[in-house]
């Protein structure tokens, strides 16, 4: 379907002209995993007009479906009651390798159908109406690194998630050979994607056993979270179809470079980019200057969204291709922040910081929030751009794990300001909870470690 819809009649109409009698629903969760179901066409109508009751749970408990302890929105406390999903018609899509059954996004509501302030889909469109407020129209475009693996769920599980097998061997980074292999996954990735509305511009074979880097064409912020989190779930799912199992996990080998999910993005107003200055050093316009200056006072307060994982942690370590300090260059693929001087259409920041394991939706709110902090509060760009290694500058060292992190951002009076102190308490005791998980933990390096020799 070419013309998207625009009322609910519209979409009724559309689908029941393909004899469809069922659509796939979905939401994401706080780790950006994401939670559907499918609903007869039937039940579709009250849910378009009214919205639907979804299980408040997908808010109270984590990646594993182990329920939160300590969070206060939902629990064993409140009886997991129904919250109000609401799908958004501009999300309507059709799945080609299911049949190309009809597909709507949608976030959440609270009681008063005012928006659910712990949605991550609705944080990031408070933020969206914070830059149309300055008269901006913010635009991203992502990238995703992942492993694939030859692998199914069951061999996966069979081996204890221990050394999974990788779909080729060796490091072959842009390897036009080892891209050869395995042509029918790649092809329906490129293809099927594209009549998906998830468009992929570019993908190539990254450094390292069966891992490849795709890059989603850019479009409007919440557009690009929306193609960034279906991104990965139609990976996965693809990958299951041709015996592969797809792992965006930050860093599954300590030997191997972890899986980035690069932001590139630009603010523009009036059809023009506010970022390009042809008058200025590297054609960074006032405005992009300040936008810079904001993300790099605020990446250690607002790294959590970025990298929100135990794991995450993992992959920000020196000479791993990922920043682990809060620096910027031009060009410059060893800072957090490059300064991309393309020209009028093109000129934009690549925040390099963020795993391929963030939440859309969150990644890409810290990143334009922090932006539009430094414009707001007109931070000066007074710390100079790295030449060559970012790993040698001298610059504030990020938080090095999940409990540094979140304790940042707990007490940032920015992130509050930005996301409101609903969303930072509840997403913050959600990290809480990752971090006992972990501790209370007995892993493999450990048995290695100490089993037989104390």
């Amino acid at each position: 379907m070419k013309t998207l819809p625009t009322s609910t009649e519209e979409l009724l109409t559309a689908i029941a002209r393909h004899e469809h009698r069922r659509v796939k629903v979905a939401v994401t969760d706080l780790d950006g995993v994401l939670r559907g179901k499918y609903l007869h066409l039937d039940k579709l109508r009250s849910a378009l007009d009214g919205g639907f009751g979804f299980c408040s749970v997908v808010f109270g408990w984590d990646a594993a479906d182990a329920c939160y302890d300590n969070a206060t929105y939902t629990g064993w406390h409140t009886g997991y009651p129904d919250a109000v999903a609401q799908l958004d018609l501009r999300t309507y899509r059709e799945i080609p390798w299911e049949d190309n059954t009809p597909f709507l996004l949608g976030d959440f509501a609270d009681a008063a159908g005012e928006p659910l302030p712990i949605c991550p889909r609705r944080t990031l469109r408070r933020v969206i109406g914070r830059a149309a407020d300055l008269g901006y129209d913010a635009r991203f475009g992502l990238e995703f690194e992942w492993f694939n693996f030859a692998e199914t769920p069951a061999t996966l599980a069979e081996k204890r998630y221990v050394a999974p097998t990788p779909l080729t061997p060796g490091m072959f980074g842009y390897s036009v050979l080892r891209a050869s292999l395995h042509q029918t996954y790649f092809r329906d990735i490129m293809e099927l994607l594209a009549d998906f509305r998830v468009p992929v511009e570019g993908l190539h074979t990254e450094t390292g056993p069966g891992v490849y880097e795709a890059a989603i064409l850019y479009s409007d912020a919440l557009e690009a979270a929306d193609r960034g989190v279906l991104f990965k779930t139609a990976v996965k799912e693809l990958a299951y179809r041709h015996g592969i199992v797809a792992s965006f996990m930050a860093k599954w080998n300590a030997q191997l470079p972890g899986c980035s999910g690069h932001m590139h993005q630009s603010l523009w107003h009036d059809g023009a980019n506010v970022f390009d200055d042809a008058t200025a050093a590297d054609r960074m316009s006032p405005t992009f200057r300040h936008y810079l200056a904001g993300q790099l006072a605020l990446l250690p307060e607002l790294l959590v969204l970025m990298a929100p994982t135990v794991n995450s942690y993992k992959r920000l370590v020196e000479g791993m291709w990922a920043p682990t300090t809060a620096t910027w260059g031009v060009d410059n693929r060893t800072v957090a922040l490059r300064v991309i001087p393309g020209g009028p259409k093109s000129t934009r920041l690549e925040t390099r910081v963020s795993g391929s394991d963030m939440n859309a939706y969150l990644g890409i709110a810290a990143a334009l929030g922090a932006g539009l902090w430094g414009i707001e509060h007109k931070l000066p760009l007074d710390t100079a751009a790295v030449v060559g290694n970012g790993y040698a500058a001298k610059a504030p060292r990020l938080p090095r794990d999940l409990d540094e992190a979140t304790d940042r951002f707990e007490g940032s009076a920015a992130a509050r300001a930005l996301f409101g102190d609903a969303f930072v308490d509840h997403f913050a005791q959600s990290r809480r909870w990752e971090w006992r998980q972990f501790h209370a933990a007995v892993t493999d390096w450990e048995l290695r470690r100490y089993l037989e020799i104390i």
